[in-house]
């Protein structure tokens, strides 16, 4: 049985950083493509950033460029979000995802794998 598993979320003020983690098991991880969606109330899920096995070449939304950064961990079935100067427009539920592929892609529908969300609240 597939499980993602998110952690790392909470509350904090602008300009400050958080460390999202996602640890997956029963799945072949080095295989697949890793990403992170979020979704803020009354808003459409969103991609944030997505990894491909190599780490070569990652993803961001041009909301985050510069201030998110994705890896992963291969050797621990674990990806990461790092992120820094954080804003009130970053709050949101953020989702870890993978697909079985090496080619990112940003469509929510891609992924067939979800974890159950971790909130991020950026207060002002």
């Amino acid at each position: 049985q597939v499980q993602l598993v998110e952690s790392g979320g909470g509350l904090v003020q602008a300009g400050g950083s958080l460390r999202l983690s996602c640890a997956t098991s029963g799945l072949a991880f080095s295989s697949y493509t890793m990403g992170w969606f979020r979704q803020a109330p009354g808003k459409e899920r969103e991609v944030v950033a997505a990894v491909s096995w190599d780490t070569a070449n990652p993803y961001y939304a041009d909301s985050v460029k510069g201030r998110f950064t994705i890896s992963r961990d291969n050797a621990k079935n674990t990806v990461y979000l790092q992120m820094n100067s954080l804003k009130p427009e970053d709050t949101a539920v953020y989702y870890c995802v993978a697909k079985r592929s090496y080619e990112i892609t940003t469509s929510g529908a891609d992924y067939r794998y979800w974890g159950q969300g971790t909130q991020v609240t950026v207060s002002s």
